[in-house]
């Protein structure tokens, strides 16, 4: 309902079942009860209208308080019912009313003039959040990071000068492209898209070729997840233009998308060829000069990617070593900062060895993969698994690959 529409509803609950000769509240009215301005309506029959209005059977329900002075037990009675239902919202999360004790009655104030440490602000909550996505998966903070960037999207529309904006405008992106990531990870792929739509277009405004690419780099990566490899080449090809632009880093990383493109798109030799590419743009690397967001694309990331686009050849029989030998050093590589793409990289190569390899070998690094994937909110890790327990199919003979398959089956149950 609308201020106005409740003020209608009390309005003719009061003439309907009362005989009360009291002035009509309106919109304005309802509007300081929201805001709290007034606490408690002093006429029984007005908050009898409202508890009958909203579906409620105490006037602390609403938020109504006495003055304090009149009403100390009270008072106490309240916060005691208060603890009592935070009780009962830990067992019973899932209650609207529960739930509804935490919306925000006074949200952070937008400043109305944006420096140099808002724009700092915003990089670190940015660079917070992707850490936690490389390192947990986005499922859990998803709402948390959207939130985060709800707010920063206020911010440009405050007043700075002509460099905070663009700096702004590349903080607000680098955010917008943490957030559509998490969704990407998250299967919430409409969202994802929006989101990168988005940062793509605060980094093109800000004239940011840097961050336009690592944008473009995600975009290719989840449209060739979601099989559609050839938007993925699209992507990636954009964000090579005026490749000279950008550092040896982000070179290597948008030939690593362009050669799984056409991995995916059964152009062996191609894909061959740009991850020669890859492998000497990150030849060049030198991570002093990289932007913060490719922080993460070190040795074992550039071997995990490629291993990754070489796989697509290796399961029908070409380049087999070559991948197996990337995705092992990737594996042995990556840390616990970078917990998913190690979990990824692990089942590519257990799946590898299941198709070309000793089935017992594959049932041996499947479940290292499975133990390393299992805390990670992760659909895409989770799905990996999946299609390692559909290789494994082929080999259910062997007890070893039998138990495998058993417990990703419970393991991804939930996922």
């Amino acid at each position: 309902m609308t201020r106005q529409e409740l003020a209608e509803l009390v309005n003719a609950w009061i003439y309907e079942n009362t005989e009360a000769n009291i002035a009509e509240i309106d919109a304005n009215y309802v509007g300081k009860l929201e805001q709290g301005k007034i606490r408690w309506p002093q006429d029984e029959h007005r908050r009898a209208a409202l508890r009958a209005t909203l579906g409620v059977d105490t006037d602390s329900e609403l938020g109504f308080r006495r003055p304090r002075r009149e009403h100390r037990h009270e008072d106490n009675v309240d916060r005691q019912q208060f603890l009592r239902t935070i009780g009962v919202g830990a067992a019973a999360i899932g209650s609207a009313r529960v739930i509804d004790m935490f919306a925000f009655t006074e949200p952070t104030p937008v400043p109305p003039v944006v420096g140099a440490s808002e724009v700092a602000e915003v990089r670190a909550a940015a660079q917070a959040f992707g850490s936690w996505d490389a390192r947990y998966g986005g499922g859990f903070v998803r709402e948390a990071v959207m939130a985060q960037l709800r707010f920063a999207v206020q911010l440009l529309n405050a007043r700075c000068s002509e460099r905070t904006r663009a700096d702004l405008l590349s903080a607000v992106g680098y955010l917008g492209h943490v957030t559509g990531f998490m969704a990407f990870d998250a299967y919430a792929h409409d969202d994802a898209r929006r989101m990168f739509r988005f940062a793509l277009g605060c980094a093109e405004d800000a004239g940011d070729w840097h961050l336009r690419a690592k944008i473009l780099s995600s975009m290719a990566r989840q449209a060739i997840w979601c099989g559609d490899p050839d938007s993925g080449l699209t992507f990636s090809e954009m964000a090579l233009v005026r490749s000279d632009r950008l550092a040896a880093t982000e070179q290597a990383m948008l030939h690593t998308a362009r050669a799984r493109a056409l991995g995916k798109l059964q152009r062996f030799q191609e894909t061959a060829m740009a991850v020669g590419n890859a492998d000497e743009a990150f030849g060049h690397a030198e991570p002093a000069n990289d932007p913060p967001w490719m922080a993460y694309y070190d040795a074992a990331q550039h071997a995990g990617d490629t291993g990754h686009a070489l796989w697509e050849l290796a399961v029908q029989g070409r380049f087999i070593t070559d991948a197996t030998t990337r995705l092992e050093m990737a594996v042995r590589g990556h840390g616990d900062t970078a917990a998913r793409s190690r979990a990824i990289s692990q089942t590519k190569l257990a799946s590898l060895v299941m198709v070309t390899g000793d089935p017992v070998e594959a049932a041996g690094l499947g479940s290292g993969a499975l133990e390393a994937a299992t805390p990670i909110k992760s659909r895409r890790a989770a799905d990996d698994l999946r299609v390692l327990s559909g290789y494994a199919r082929a080999h259910q003979e062997v007890d070893e690959v039998t138990e495998l398959r058993g417990r990703i089956a419970s393991a991804v149950a939930t996922v």
